[in-house]
């Protein structure tokens, strides 16, 4: 406790969850010129081993602030009827499903276009985690 700050760790958890931000901000203030380690370390109640892995990861980039989320244009394309396929009478369409099940793999999938023409198929089995992942890397 060296600025009125007090941890109380209860529980099972007995180590602490740094935000991203926290950590980023502690090499931060390591990294000013005329700081020193140890007492940045010791300020920020972190043990320096810890403080030397954060830096470590910053310089080779595994630790950096995630870009901010942001919206793209979305363009809805619906696929195209063949010439020769008539279309149903109002008698035959009223008896379709009104939400007919899936039948082809495309169902349920997302087709993302990027800006460059590259597009991006997801299915609904993808997580957002590994599709975030997937766009930022992508933007890069």
């Amino acid at each position: 406790m060296l600025d009125g700050r007090v941890e109380v760790i209860t529980g099972r958890e007995r180590r602490r969850r740094w935000r991203l931000e926290d950590k980023l901000r502690i090499v931060a203030e390591a990294e000013a010129p005329g700081a020193r380690f140890a007492h940045v370390a010791a300020l920020n109640e972190v043990s320096r081993s810890l403080l030397w892995s954060w830096r470590a990861q910053v310089r080779r980039g595994a630790l950096r602030p995630e870009p901010p989320a942001a919206f793209m244009p979305v363009q809805v394309a619906y696929p195209q009827l063949p010439a020769t396929m008539p279309l149903p009478s109002a008698a035959a369409a009223s008896r379709l499903p009104r939400d007919p099940a899936p039948r082809d793999a495309a169902a349920g999938q997302i087709e993302v276009e990027l800006p460059d023409g590259s597009k991006l198929r997801v299915g609904a089995e993808v997580s957002l985690v590994a599709l975030r992942r997937v766009v930022a890397a992508l933007r890069r």
